[in-house]
């Protein structure tokens, strides 16, 4: 397993709720992948491979666009990179090479977006390997890029509760002032969703700054979730922000795919200027529309992983749209309520409050986008009558056996579930950290419904989503287990 849990083949077995991190492909994605991988071998030999992955490359483009239902919209851009942070990295990249003043990057709290996000936005290598396979130094200046300021702001108070929308929306509100102020260019980054389910800031706050500061401002939308719908895709690049989505969360696709949507007006102007050659080990010149000057920049290579793994979550996005909204909604509520109310009434679990989703000032019409689909929670058992909360490397490892099959290790003298939940294999959110509780830092797990079970849910003519809704409670059955101590911790297996 990779280091998010995720095997690279199918495991149809997997209790798979942990969508907000990362998923493991599905049959349909392994297949859909497979079969243009012997495509792409039987073309082997006819003409050269940088040949080829532009040309599949070119496919795959034209069909997401035409999945988030933008494809009309004039002048949109589709870029491909490997991550979500790789996307951050190129979008600020872009932004201070048109720039005529210093920019500076706002964003949220890096805990609810990724650790390695300030580092990307910031012009600095966030890993020892980049995309294209180079080795660098972790942290140090990209060569040929510019450096930004970023500047950060928590959406969480010290214990973990959502800090109001309106004390958010005022923070960003005076630093892109203050910045504007100062001669600077902002480049500000407004998460939708975040790894606990946020948004921020609101999307009212940051049309107002754009509208206010139309020259000096430029946005973002981390969407690296694509938790939400072509209606709120599109109203996004109306407004001329930037979105960033990968399909290896909701979407369930392989870890390691991302696209950045630009909008038509935002193309344009950045594609007059000369193409940033801090982009070289981590973008190839098929990855960029044709109409980019990446000649003599990027290299004309493939990069049949990034294809591959974008085939497989097209395959997702396919069945997803195949679903009608009608059926969509009713079971995102039932799953929604049906979670919240076992979390609330669970000893062993306490659910973190997650606001309700508002887009108003962005669209007025809702779409299933606008319902809680990740569920944070923290873990706290009672011992000898008091109840303290996990910490967080208790947190980690209870993540960790819940993707085990501990039926050789249950402990049958205990109170607890019973041994066919043990033999289950559950895969939750990664632990995230969130604020202290006296005085001890904890983490949330995240509880994650998808686009792969929405599907599931909605076939056999809709009677699926009783299954799904049973396998989550089945999921959380084992995480509070395992926080009674009613599986034994003595011989567990560490891999």
């Amino acid at each position: 397993m990779n280091r998010y849990g995720c095997r690279p083949y199918p495991d149809p077995q997997l209790l798979a709720f942990g969508s907000s991190t990362a998923s493991v492909v599905s049959t349909a994605g392994f297949a859909a992948a497979e079969h243009l991988r012997r495509r792409l071998l039987l073309n082997a030999g006819s003409e050269s491979q940088a040949v080829t992955y532009a040309r599949e490359l070119e496919r795959v483009r034209r069909e997401l666009l035409r999945l988030c239902a933008v494809s009309d919209l004039p002048g949109v851009d589709l870029v491909f990179a490997a991550s979500g942070t790789d996307l951050h990295l190129i979008a600020a990249q872009l932004v201070v090479n048109d720039a005529v003043q210093p920019t500076r990057v706002i964003m949220v709290d890096a805990s609810e977006t990724g650790s390695c996000v300030p580092a990307a936005l910031a012009g600095r290598h966030f890993s020892s390997r980049v995309a294209l396979g180079d080795t660098v130094s972790e942290g140090a200046a990209i060569r040929g890029g510019t450096e930004l300021e970023v500047t950060t702001l928590a959406i969480r108070d010290s214990d973990g509760s959502a800090r109001p929308a309106a004390a958010v929306d005022a923070d960003v509100e005076a630093l892109v002032t203050t910045a504007v102020a100062l001669g600077q260019h902002v480049l500000l980054i407004l998460v939708d969703v975040s790894k606990t389910g946020l948004i921020a800031p609101t999307p009212a706050c940051v049309c107002k700054l754009r509208q206010r500061f139309a020259k000096n401002v430029d946005v973002l939308v981390d969407a690296c979730q694509f938790r939400i719908a072509p209606t709120t895709i599109r109203a996004y690049l109306e407004q001329g922000f930037m979105l960033a989505l990968t399909g290896s969360k909701f979407m369930t696709g392989p870890t390691f795919a991302g696209a950045l949507l630009l909008p038509g007006t935002m193309a344009r102007r950045l594609r007059r200027q000369t193409f940033p050659a801090a982009l070289k080990s981590y973008s190839t010149q098929a990855d960029w529309p044709k109409s980019w000057p990446t000649t003599g920049v990027l290299d004309r290579t493939a990069n049949y992983g990034l294809l591959l793994r974008w085939e497989a979550a097209l395959q997702e996005l396919r069945c997803l749209r195949a679903v009608p909204e009608a059926k969509i909604t009713p079971f995102l509520h039932d799953f929604a309520s049906a979670v919240q109310d076992r979390l609330a009434n669970d000893a062993c679990l306490e659910p973190l409050l997650v606001p309700a989703i508002d887009r108003r000032a962005l669209i007025s019409a809702h779409s299933w986008d606008h319902i809680q689909t990740i569920f944070p929670f923290l873990l706290h058992p009672e011992r000898d009558g008091a109840r303290r909360h996990l910490s967080i490397s208790e947190t980690q490892e209870v993540y960790r056996l819940l993707q085990l099959d501990l039926s050789n290790h249950f402990d049958s003298g205990n109170i607890g579930p019973a041994a066919d939940i043990a033999v289950l294999r559950c895969q939750l959110g990664q632990p995230v950290e969130c604020g202290t509780r006296n005085g001890r830092p904890v983490s949330a797990l995240r509880l994650c419904v998808s686009a792969r079970q929405i599907v599931a849910a909605t076939a056999q003519g809709g009677t699926g989503g009783a299954a799904v809704i049973a396998q989550a409670m089945a999921a959380l059955d084992k995480t509070a287990g395992l926080v009674r101590r009613t599986i034994t911790s003595s011989g567990m297996p560490r891999k």
